[in-house]
């Protein structure tokens, strides 16, 4: 570990495959998308406030692998890694168009990376391989991501997750299926003190107080609000 007085500081992460995805699709990266790619490489967990259509997933997303690269995964390598990324929607009507979101920077990025769902509507076949390999990357609701909880292997097959997105926080925080994510997360945080966990939100009013209750009154987090200006017209 490098000390505070320490002249040569850690290098900074190398964020160019986020930045050189987003340039061969004509796009360019907000400043708070920036932000998040660079705190979760570095290992800093937050949460991220903006408008609905601002680019959260891509911020976030992006950011789970820049994190993966920062701990030393191959994001070329020909074999899939095991599950390192946890992605927690509260409605499973969302969770497919999310799960192809995830995958369609995985192909030019992370060729090999696997991405797979897994809730109540997931068919029995799918489930079954799932249970043999878990993808890369796995969206999942707090319900079925209690139950991946309670197998017999559960900390061998989990305790490799570095990565936790918990997508629509304001649709969970202060409900019961809000305390189930938090006791997920408290588990995983056992099994992997290094435990990235990013909420995501385009509505919340107390945005401090939200960090603190997805995070844990013992771990800091990174607020990052997403600077894009929205219009407002009322009809009557």
């Amino acid at each position: 570990m490098t000390s505070q007085n320490s002249p040569h500081p850690p290098p900074s992460p190398d964020l160019g495959f986020a930045e050189r995805w987003f340039a061969e699709r004509g796009w360019t990266p907000f400043e708070f998308q920036r932000e998040v790619w660079a705190a979760m490489a570095a290992g800093e967990s937050g949460l991220l406030h903006a408008t609905t259509g601002a680019g959260k997933t891509y911020a976030v997303g992006l950011g789970a692998l820049a994190r993966a690269a920062a701990l030393g995964i191959d994001l070329s390598a020909r074999q899939a890694p095991p599950l390192g990324i946890l992605w927690l929607t509260p409605m499973r009507a969302l969770a497919a168009d999310t799960t192809r979101a995830l995958a369609l920077p995985l192909t030019p990025l992370a060729p090999a990376w696997t991405v797979g769902l897994r809730s109540g509507d997931t068919p029995s076949a799918e489930r079954a391989r799932q249970d043999r390999r878990w993808p890369s990357v796995l969206v999942t609701t707090p319900e079925s991501l209690s139950l991946m909880l309670t197998r017999e292997h559960a900390q061998a097959e989990l305790q490799g997750v570095h990565t936790v997105v918990v997508d629509e926080w304001h649709e969970l925080i202060g409900n019961k299926r809000g305390v189930q994510v938090q006791l997920a997360l408290a588990r995983l945080q056992r099994w992997n003190p290094q435990l990235v966990v990013w909420g995501v939100s385009a509505t919340l009013g107390n945005l401090d107080e939200a960090m603190a209750t997805l995070l844990g009154p013992q771990r800091a987090g990174r607020l990052v609000r997403g600077r894009v200006p929205k219009e407002l017209r009322i009809d009557t």
